[in-house]
Parts: C-alpha cells; structure tokens; sequence
C-alpha cells in the first residue's frame, strides 16, 4: 500500500496549514534540544478513498519528532500528522501499513509511534453520540474505538493512547467572511465585550521580543490562576524567535498583547500558516477584567489572519461538550461565543514496535494522565 517511503530535507516539508507539520515547528523543537525528522509516502488514492477505479498515485508527508525516554527507549511522536485523512474504512489500513513502512526508519530503540491525529473523529458525525439537544456525548469506551478503527487491519495493532497530547477538541472559523458578518454570527454577549472593550479604551499592539517578559507575567497570574504547569520563559521565546523562512513551510508568529493605558491585561501568541491563523497560547490578568481585553485580542487576531490572507481560524482547545465539569469548559464557553464549528478531532493513538516495552509505558502513562490545558 505504502510505496517509496523515503526521508526528506526538513527545509522541503510541504506547505501545510497544521503548524506541528511545519518546518518551523521541526525549528522550535530543535531550538529545545529535540531531533525530529521527515518523510514522504507514496500512496495509491483508490487505498485511501473509495474510488477503485483510481489509479491515481498521491504523495504526502510527515514530520516526526524523536522523543527520549531514558538513553535507551524513545518514542515517535507525530504531531497532527499525517495530514492526509482517508476516507474512514481506510484509515486503521492506512496507518498500519505506514507505521510498518516506517519501522525501518527509526531508531531501533523506538517502542512506539504516536500518530497525534487532527483527523475528524470517527464519532463527531454518529447519530448515537449526541443528546435530544444537539450536543455532543462523546467517543464510545476504549475498546469500542480500537475496534472501529483496527477493522480492516492485518495486525490489529492501534491502540487508543490514554492521554491526547495536542488538543482534540476545537473551534474553527471560517474567514471567508466579511467583517459583519463574523460579528453578526457571534454571540450576543461576545458582540457586546468587543464593542465594550474598545468603548473602554482597550488597544491591541504587536510585541517584540525584547518584550516578553509582558507576556509571561501575564502567563504567569494565568497558570497561578487555573493552577496548570508553568513553562519557562525560554519555551516561549524559541517559539517567538524561531525560523523557517528559507523552507516550503514557514510560519508568522504574532505577540500580540491588549492594554489600557500601557497596562498589559490579556496577550495571546498567533501563528500563521498557509491558510491558518492558530490562537496557539493565550493569557490574561487577573485584576481588570471588566475590561473584556481577551475579547478585543480575538477579534484583532482574526483580523489580522484575515489581512495575511488566512481563510479560516484555530481557536486551539476546548472542552468536548458543554460540561461544566470539565477543566477546559470555561475555554469551551468563551470561544464558543465567537461563532464558528466545533470540531472533533481523533485524538493520539499509538502504534506499538515492541509491545513488552509499551504496554510497560502505558501503564506508566495512565497512572499520570492529565488534562491538557491551552
């Protein structure tokens, strides 16, 4: 199925929406000290899509970033890769045979490979996994998801990770829109906290580097706040000063921070991708928020992709259903507001090479599953 694996220069990753899949992304990793490397496939579309007349060949890509665990086991961990998305009876197939063409490939310390998946879920479109209300219950247990997705496979060997990595669970708008219409198709009360940001003086400004010290007192009163863990100042700064401007797949990225009065109150980091404006990490003040800041820095930030040509939005992260409960609904509630369509993404399964050693892992990992929060 999977023909002409072969690596590829990190400067010729195909141009992509999905920052993870960049060159850029491969830069920041290795500004943090972590190797990834590049493939292409060949792969006939009739094995992919249900056109058996197809004789068609595509060709696609992914990068993959080489994790170690000790010095002597790693992981492979594909980020939002691949990006091309089978037709759902193909997909199980379809990874199967790519993660065997790539067993070769990798070190042979490798245990397993982790396909971080921004494909739709297999879940989002069931009749059965929504209420009377519209609202969406989620993915059925464990066993029935490996089931569905290992159907059609030789080796039956995906397995659902116990914890997503990148975020599954989205918001995405669509730019094509004019102005009025993106506000028109916005919540009320959303409307309203843009309109009552800029009547209270709230301005948007673009940061330098020399600046991010704004940026992570702000990050900081957030993490303290919603008691996640705080990265160091240099994670962001590598995401800030990274480039890839002489690759197939560069990115923009944005600092942008609200004030009043010089006063920092929210800031946000937008990264720009072909056609994609990403709200990758975002932060606001504790004191003054009547202020609404963190909406005027969402709707500037769709502006702004929307002049560099985006044609749609990434709000990067939310709670999979309206659930109070959930550590990431006051995400969900917030960005909801800004119109656009929930989307459900696959979430991290994993290939296993050596499956002593990873099922040893996993267990490992369950015991210290975590939310992840944007």
């Amino acid at each position: 199925m999977i023909a002409n694996l072969e690596d590829k220069k990190i400067t010729e990753i195909f141009k992509t929406s999905i920052i993870q899949q960049t060159a850029y992304w491969s830069e920041v990793k290795k500004m943090q000290g972590v190797q990834s490397v590049a493939y292409n496939f060949k792969v006939k579309s009739s094995d992919l899509f249900n056109h058996p007349s197809d004789e068609t060949y595509i060709v696609g890509d992914l990068l993959i970033i080489i994790q170690y665990l000790d010095a002597d086991h790693c992981i492979a961990y594909v980020p939002y890769g691949p990006e091309i998305e089978p037709d759902p009876e193909n997909q199980g197939y379809f990874l199967e045979q790519l993660s065997e063409s790539l067993r070769g490939f990798l070190p042979p310390s490798c245990i397993m490979i982790r396909f971080d998946l921004s494909w739709e879920s297999l879940w989002a479109k069931e009749e059965d996994c929504y209420d009377i209300h519209g609202n969406w219950i989620g993915v059925p247990e464990k066993r029935i998801q490996e089931l569905r997705l290992n159907f059609n496979t030789e080796n039956w060997n995906l397995r659902k990770a116990n914890t997503d990595i990148l975020p599954s669970n989205t918001i995405f708008m669509d730019l094509n829109q004019n102005e009025d219409q993106l506000l028109g198709n916005m919540k009320s009360k959303t409307r309203y906290n843009i309109n009552l940001s800029k009547r209270k003086g709230v301005e948007i400004k673009s940061l330098g580097i020399d600046k991010l010290d704004v940026w992570y007192e702000l990050y900081r009163q957030t993490a303290q706040r919603n008691n996640f863990f705080l990265h160091d100042i240099n994670y962001f700064r590598v995401v800030l000063s990274a480039r890839a401007n002489d690759t197939l797949s560069p990115a923009e990225v944005y600092l942008l921070v609200a004030e009043v009065d010089g006063q920092p109150l929210a800031a946000m980091f937008l990264v720009i991708a072909a056609n994609r404006g990403t709200y990758l990490y975002g932060a606001s003040a504790t004191e003054n928020r009547n202020f609404m800041a963190t909406y005027a820095l969402q709707w500037k930030a769709m502006q702004l992709a929307k002049e560099k040509g985006c044609t749609e939005y990434d709000f990067f992260g939310i709670s999979p259903q309206a659930d109070e409960s959930h550590p990431m609904y006051g995400l969900y509630r917030f960005k909801s507001g800004f119109g656009g369509q929930v989307y459900h993404r696959m979430g991290c399964w994993d290939y296993p090479l050596n499956k002593e050693k990873y099922n040893y892992y996993a267990s490992m990992e369950f015991q210290n599953q975590s939310y992840h929060l944007n």
